[in-house]
C-alpha cells in the first residue's frame, strides 16, 4: 500500500490564491429596554445607598462630636464652676492654647524658631536672651497697667485676643514673603499671649465657687488649655501641609472665636468692690498715708516663688543640655532624634498629670507641695547622675514635668489668696518673669556646661541641693506647717 500523504497543492499558473476569508463578527443585538431599566435602578439603588451611609457616617461624626463637646462643657462646669462663671473663663483658655498652639506649629518651620544641628552655642544663648523680651515687656508695663485699669479685664482679655488674631493675619503674610514684619509679628504675639496670662490668673479668684479651691481651679483651667492644644495642634498640622501660612488662617478663626468668647465673659470679672482692703505685712498705716505706697511681698508667696525657681531651672537646663548631649553622645543605638523626644514627651507627660493631680485632688496644700516638688527634683537628678541611662533620663523628664505643673499651680494660688486683687496683675507678671530668668538661667548652664553626662546631671543635682537648702532654710515660720 502506498501511503496517502496530503501535500499542499499550489494553485496553477495565472490563477491567484483565495485571500483567506475574514471571521465577520455579528453586530451585538441592541440592549433591550428592560435590562436598561434594571441597570439604572441599580445605579440609583446604589447611588442612594451610598448617601445614606455618608448621612449615616455624617450623623455618626456629628453625634461623637456633640457628645465629645457635651461632656467637656459638662466638666467645665461640674462643682459650681457653671453657676460663678468660671467655666466660661476654662472654654476661654481651651481656645487660647488651641491658637497658640496653631502659631507655635507654624513658626516651627521658619527662622524665628528653628535651631539647626550646626548652630554655635553662642547663638543659641542669643535666642535665650530674646526670650526674656516678651517678659521683660509685662513685668513692668504690661502688669501695672492692667492693674490701675482693673474694671476692664473683660476688654483686656478681649484685646489680647484681637491683638493675636491680627497678628496671625499679618504672619500668615510673612512667612510666605519672607518680610521683616515676621519677627515684629511673632514677638508681638508671644507679649500678648503672656499679658493674656497675668490677666487670666487675676480673673480667677472673682470666678471661683464655693465648692473648689484656688489649686483645684487653675488646675481646671490649665487642663483645658492642655485639651485645647491637644484637639487644635493636629487641625494646624493639618493646615499647614498646604503652607505654614494656612495653619496661621486657622488660628487667625481660633482667636476671632476667642475674643468674642472673651468679651461673654460674667461682668464680675470687672468687679472693683473690695479692692484694696487686704492688709499686707508691713506697717499698713503708713503705707495708706503716705504719698507712694510700698506693698511688701507676703511671705508665703516669697516661699513659693523661691520653691518654683529651682523646678523652672531644671527645665532650662534640660532642655538645652540634652539637645547637645543626646546629639553628640546617644545612647546605644538610639537615634539622637528618637532620645530627645522620648525625654520631651516625658516631660509633657509629667505636666499633664501634675496638673489632672491638681484639678482632682480635694485639698492641695501650696506651701507643702512646692517643697515636695522641689526635693523630688533633687532626688530623681542624683538618681539620673549614679545611674545614667535612658530609662532614668525618661523617669527624670517625668518628675521635672510633674514638679514644674505642681509647683506653678501652688504658686499662683498662693498669690491669689495672698496679694490684693487691685496689684495681682503686677503680682503676677513679675513672677512669671522671675521664673522666666530661672528658666534661660539654667539653659545658659546647660549650653556651658562639658558634654558628660554624669558630670553636668551631677552638678544640675548639686545646685538642686543648694537651692532646696536655702529655700527650707528661709522659709517662714507659718508657710510650711508642721507635719
Amino acid at each position: 500500500m502506498v501511503p496517502v500523504t496530503s501535500e499542499r497543492t499550489d494553485p496553477p499558473p495565472g490563477q491567484q490564491s483565495e485571500p483567506p476569508r475574514e471571521r465577520r463578527e455579528e453586530p451585538a443585538a441592541p440592549p433591550r429596554p428592560g435590562a436598561v431599566r434594571r441597570s439604572l435602578t441599580g445605579v440609583a439603588r446604589g447611588a442612594r445607598a451610598a448617601g445614606r451611609g455618608a448621612r449615616v457616617a455624617g450623623r455618626g461624626a456629628g453625634t461623637a462630636g456633640h457628645f465629645a463637646v457635651t461632656q467637656a462643657r459638662r466638666a467645665a462646669r461640674a462643682e459650681g464652676a457653671g453657676d460663678s462663671g468660671l467655666s466660661r473663663l476654662i472654654e476661654l483658655h481651651a481656645f487660647n492654647a488651641a491658637g497658640d498652639a496653631a502659631v507655635a506649629i507654624s513658626l516651627a518651620g521658619t527662622l524665628f524658631f528653628q535651631v539647626p544641628t550646626g548652630e554655635a552655642r553662642g547663638q543659641v544663648a542669643l535666642f535665650l536672651g530674646l526670650t526674656m523680651l516678651p517678659f521683660a515687656i509685662v513685668a513692668p508695663l504690661i502688669g501695672p497697667f492692667l492693674d490701675r485699669f482693673s474694671h476692664g479685664r473683660r476688654w483686656a482679655v478681649g484685646a489680647t485676643m484681637a491683638i493675636r488674631c491680627f497678628l496671625c493675619w499679618v504672619l500668615a503674610t510673612a512667612v510666605v514673603t519672607e518680610s521683616g514684619w515676621l519677627f515684629p509679628a511673632a514677638l508681638g504675639c508671644l507679649v500678648a499671649s503672656k499679658a493674656y496670662g497675668v490677666t487670666r490668673a487675676a480673673a480667677v479668684p472673682r470666678l471661683l465657687p464655693p465648692d473648689l479651691t484656688l489649686v483645684k481651679a487653675n488646675a481646671r483651667v490649665s487642663l483645658a488649655g492642655v485639651v485645647g492644644a491637644g484637639v487644635s495642634a493636629p487641625l494646624a498640622v493639618l493646615a499647614s501641609t498646604f503652607g505654614p501660612e494656612w495653619s496661621l488662617r486657622y488660628g487667625f478663626l481660633v482667636f476671632v472665636l476667642a475674643t468674642i468668647w472673651a468679651i461673654r465673659l460674667p461682668d464680675k470679672v470687672d468687679a472693683s468692690q473690695g479692692e484694696g482692703e487686704m492688709v499686707l505685712t508691713g506697717p499698713s498705716d503708713e503705707a495708706r498715708t503716705s504719698r507712694r505706697p510700698r506693698t511688701r511681698i507676703p511671705g508665703a508667696v516669697a516661699f513659693a516663688l523661691r520653691a518654683n525657681c529651682g523646678p523652672r531651672w531644671l527645665s532650662g537646663f534640660l532642655t538645652m543640655f540634652m539637645a547637645f548631649l543626646l546629639r553628640e553622645n546617644p545612647i546605644g543605638d538610639w537615634r539622637p532624634e528618637v532620645l530627645l523626644g522620648l525625654v520631651i514627651g516625658a516631660a509633657g507627660l509629667g505636666n499633664t498629670l501634675g496638673i489632672t493631680i491638681g484639678s482632682l485632688l480635694r485639698r492641695l496644700n501650696p506651701a507643702v507641695t512646692v517643697v515636695l516638688a522641689l526635693l523630688a527634683d533633687v532626688a530623681v537628678a542624683t538618681v539620673a547622675a549614679l545611674f545614667y541611662g535612658l530609662v532614668p533620663l525618661i523617669l527624670l523628664g517625668l518628675t521635672a514635668g510633674l514638679a514644674q505643673a505642681l509647683a506653678k499651680l501652688s504658686l499662683d494660688s498662693t498669690i491669689q489668696r495672698d496679694i490684693p486683687s487691685r496689684i495681682q496683675a503686677s503680682a503676677f507678671a513679675r513672677s512669671d518673669t522671675t521664673l522666666q530668668l530661672a528658666w534661660v538661667i539654667g539653659g545658659f548652664v546647660g549650653i556651658a556646661m562639658p558634654l558628660m553626662p554624669q558630670l553636668g546631671i551631677g552638678i544640675a543635682a548639686g545646685v538642686l541641693g543648694a537651692w532646696a537648702t536655702f529655700v527650707l532654710l528661709s522659709r517662714p515660720r507659718r508657710a510650711v506647717p508642721a507635719a
